[in-house]
């Protein structure tokens, strides 16, 4: 096992969950923590604790993102109009590594943000090579002409372990992806159950 699986599967065990919904998490057989301790029964959960939860959930689902970074996406959240909640999950869904994965052009975001580091990607015909970049609606997303028979990208289109969700149209054969919309919370095809409410709560002590 590579130690990159490894700790998406330590990730998994820690939080109590599957969160990627991938068939072969540990979780599905062995659901508690990692450790000597990890089956020992623990206390109800404080407030705090729940919210910190959220948080850890939803920073690691979307390739564990940093602290710093993830406090500046909830600023960036809190500014705009509208709703807070929507807002931040809006921004961590219209982020390169995350359209990348959602279009499946990777199977994980961890490996999306790998591919656009190497510089695999363009969008609006220019070459970008940074994850958090931000796209915006009707933006033209395509893989590098070089990089189109790249076996992680070939093989990530012709699975079926997940779908290609509709406020993205994608298109396998010329390896190119839009962003039709800024998607709504309830449309969003988390595996497990997200609560980014607690996130903007957590944030607002």
């Amino acid at each position: 096992m590579s130690k990159r699986l490894n700790s998406k599967h330590k990730v998994d065990r820690r939080l109590k969950v599957n969160l990627w919904g991938r068939p072969k998490s540990p979780f599905n057989t062995r659901n508690y923590p990692p450790g000597q301790h990890g089956q020992n029964k623990r206390g109800k959960p404080t407030d705090y604790g729940i919210q910190l939860n959220a948080k850890q959930k939803l920073k690691s689902y979307y390739g564990n993102i940093n602290e710093r970074q993830f406090r500046n996406v909830y600023r960036k959240a809190l500014k705009k109009k509208g709703d807070t909640t929507e807002n931040l999950v809006g921004l961590l869904e219209t982020r390169l590594d995350t359209i990348i994965y959602r279009a499946k052009f990777a199977p994980t975001v961890f490996s999306a943000r790998q591919l656009i580091n190497h510089g695999h990607f363009k969008v609006n015909k220019k070459k970008v090579n940074i994850s958090s970049y931000i796209v915006k609606e009707s933006d033209l997303i395509e893989v590098k002409d070089k990089s189109k028979k790249l076996t992680i990208i070939e093989g990530c289109l012709g699975s079926k372990e997940r779908d290609v969700p509709e406020y993205i149209q994608s298109d396998s054969k010329n390896k190119t992806a839009k962003l039709v919309r800024i998607p709504k919370f309830a449309e969003i095809p988390y595996p497990t159950l997200m609560e980014p409410k607690l996130v903007i709560e957590y944030y607002s002590r």
